[in-house]
């Protein structure tokens, strides 16, 4: 079972140090131009291991990630009407292509 994870950027002032982040989760991105790196660390334990990092002496701050709080499942949608016309031609035409007619010209 995959274990559960949750990101963080941690901004730095030397990218060379960014080495000694990998024994605290994945490392994801390393952003040569801005200094910093985004990471996933285990969610039972982001309190602690954001503690830790930001006592570091390269680390200037470090972020939580929100992405894990935006929702993905969107029900109230409003649907494409020209889609739907679409959708509307295509099953005519299969339809009577099925039936052995000759589909219609447009």
């Amino acid at each position: 079972m995959r274990e559960h994870r949750l990101g963080i950027a941690v901004f730095v002032k030397n990218i060379k140090s960014a080495r000694n982040l990998r024994k605290f989760g994945n490392v994801h991105f390393i952003s040569r131009r801005l200094n910093y790196i985004t990471m996933y660390v285990p969610a039972d334990t982001i309190d602690q291991t954001i503690e830790r990092i930001s006592r570091l002496d390269f680390v200037t701050r470090v972020e939580r990630s929100h992405r894990h709080e935006i929702p993905t499942v969107y029900d109230n949608a409003k649907p494409d009407k020209a889609k739907e016309i679409d959708y509307k031609m295509e099953e005519q035409q299969i339809i009577s292509i099925i039936k052995g007619e000759l589909p219609a010209e447009v």
